[in-house]
Formats: C-alpha cells, sequence, structure tokens
C-alpha cells in the first residue's frame, strides 16, 4: 500500500469511527496516555509521526508504549481535527458504559465522595475538576445543569482522566446518595467540619453560587477560608481545597506525571 493510499485509509477509519454513538476525541499525548491507562476503548489513534509519539511514550508513560505500538496510525491530523496538538496526536475512544458509572454513583458504602457542581458555565473550569478529582481518587464528577461534562473541551481540559472516574450529569431528583455537602460562604468552616467518605460535594457556578434548590437540599453548608474583601476562589481551586481536607487517596508511592 502506498502512502497516499494508506493515508486514505487512516482519514476513512477515522471518519467512520468519530460517527459512531458515545465517541470522543482524546487531543494530544496526555490525554491518550490516560485513557490508557484506565482502560479507555480506544476507536482510532492517529499521529502524523507515530515514531515521535512512540519515543514521547518511551520519555514520559513508558507503561504504555507497548499499547500504542499496535494502535498509532500515520495520517494528516489537520484533516481530522480543528486544531492539531503540540504532541501531533489525536485519538478516538469510547465513552464508558452511562449505566456502569451511574451504578458506581449509587453505590453505598463509598470510599471517596462525589463531586457535584451546580449549573457550571465554564467548560475548562469542569475538565480541571474532572482532573482534580482523578487525581483525589474521588467516586466521580456529576453537573447538574445544561453542560455536557463529556464536551470536547471539557475532555480537552481533563487531560483524558476523565476514564479514571466516573463522570455524569443529573438532576435534582437523581443525586446520587449520600449526606449532601454543599459550599457556601454562610456555612461552617469546613476546618471544624468532618467530611464522610460517602459525601456529595456541592459547589455553585462560578458566577452565581448554589442554586436555592440545592441549597435547600444540602445537609449541612460549609465554608472555605478566605481573607476578608476577597470575593471567591476559582471553582477549581475550590475543589481542591475541598478535597485536601477530605483527605484524599492513601499514599501508595510517589505521584506520576
Amino acid at each position: 500500500m502506498s502512502d497516499g493510499q494508506q493515508a486514505a485509509e487512516t482519514v476513512r477509519a477515522w471518519r467512520e469511527a468519530a460517527a459512531e454513538d458515545r465517541v470522543v476525541l482524546l487531543d494530544g499525548f496526555h490525554a491518550l496516555k490516560h485513557a490508557l491507562r484506565f482502560g479507555a476503548e480506544l476507536r482510532a489513534v492517529v499521529a502524523e509521526d507515530p515514531a515521535a509519539v512512540l519515543a514521547l511514550a518511551d520519555d514520559l508513560a513508558p507503561d504504555v508504549r507497548k499499547d500504542l505500538e499496535g494502535l498509532v496510525r500515520p495520517g494528516p491530523l489537520g484533516e481530522l481535527v480543528a486544531r492539531v496538538h503540540p504532541t501531533r496526536v489525536a485519538a478516538l475512544a469510547v465513552r464508558p458504559d452511562p449505566a456502569a458509572g451511574r451504578a458506581a454513583l449509587d453505590r453505598l458504602p463509598r470510599s471517596a465522595p462525589v463531586v457535584l457542581l451546580d449549573n457550571p458555565r465554564n467548560l475548562g473550569n469542569v475538565g480541571a475538576v474532572v482532573r482534580l478529582a482523578a487525581g483525589f481518587g474521588a467516586t466521580g464528577v456529576v453537573t447538574r445543569g445544561d453542560l455536557d461534562p463529556w464536551h470536547p473541551n471539557v475532555v480537552r481540559a481533563g487531560a483524558g482522566l476523565h476514564y479514571a472516574t466516573t463522570v455524569d450529569r443529573v438532576t435534582l431528583d437523581t443525586l446520587p446518595p449520600g449526606p449532601l455537602y454543599a459550599l457556601d460562604p454562610e456555612g461552617a468552616d469546613i476546618r471544624a467540619v468532618t467530611l464522610p467518605d460517602d459525601a456529595v460535594l456541592a459547589f455553585g457556578s462560578e458566577r452565581q453560587g448554589l442554586s436555592p434548590e440545592l441549597r435547600a437540599r444540602a445537609d449541612q453548608l460549609v465554608s472555605l477560608p478566605m481573607r476578608p474583601q476577597v470575593s471567591s476562589y476559582n471553582l477549581a481551586t475550590s475543589v481542591a481545597m475541598a478535597l485536601f481536607h477530605w483527605g484524599g487517596p492513601l499514599a501508595e508511592g510517589a505521584g506520576g506525571a
């Protein structure tokens, strides 16, 4: 097969995979690396220079190098994605089974909290929260409102770590079980509160804060320490502070890249 024929076949396979239900774009090496580590089902992996991607794996993620050898194919990325990532690789992966994710959210007892984002507006912030939740070992991240937590920009900001936790959208009637701790400036200082493993930690939108209906559902309002005249923290910062206070995963060695 000539180089031109191989490129045409890669483009065809990519476009067929992209048309499938529940397929998401993994943009760049780090998203691909994390998705592989956490068991994503990949439909296509394309790089302008597969050898360069394998060399990157040797340097940054030797644990996924063998998997990549059998997956990555050369192809014209500029024809397949709107913007080529600096690492010049992209992949298509199947979104995890929603029913299995919901079962994980509903299972009790839980060993780690669920993060609930109430009507978030910024896609990048939601992706950053997914990344945090994965790092802390949270059971999942759920959003309430019209923002899709699997939007391509959220997946990009999450660096492929949607596959390391459960990510879903809920309504007020389908909140995961567990005591609801809502972050609110009028709440008790979080430093005086013990957050249980089965907690649902609720954070309001970047501009409006908690919605009245979710605030009314809270079992307890808690607040983060903040210097007077400082109006708020970034959403991802707030989540990080709350999860750090909860405790995070037990240490099993040094952190990874």
